[in-house]
Formats: C-alpha cells, structure tokens, sequence
C-alpha cells in the first residue's frame, strides 16, 4: 500500500500546482502539456480525483503506516 500512498500524493501534487497555475496565472499546465480536453488531460483529472478520494478514506491509515518506520 505505501507504493499507493505515494501515488496518489504525486498525483495531489500535481494537481494542487496546476489548480495554483490556474488561479494565480490563469495557466492550464496539464491543458498545455496534453492538450485542452484531450482523453489523456481528462486521464490525468480522474487520477487526481480519485488520488483526492483515496486520501479522504484513506487518511488515518496513512498516517500510521508512516509512522511504523
């Protein structure tokens, strides 16, 4: 599971800088790379969403399983 953890906090990441490329600078970042709407660029919103939700539930779980270091 940790492989997943990590992921999924890739994938938050990502998605996290490209919303603040778009409220700061009004730049698409994964719209420019992929193309506006193209079937990848909507792939790589649904992985994040999902990364989004996977964390939700996932939360407390994550958190301890970092911590059995």
């Amino acid at each position: 599971m940790r492989t997943l953890d990590i992921v999924a906090a890739v994938l938050l990441v990502i998605g996290g800088l490209n919303w603040g490329l778009i409220g700061f600078f009004d730049l698409n970042l994964i719209g420019m790379i992929f193309g506006e709407m193209s079937a990848f660029t909507r792939l790589v919103y649904c992985l994040v969403g999902v990364s989004g939700l996977y964390y939700i539930f996932q939360w407390k779980a994550i958190q301890l399983r970092g911590k059995k270091k």
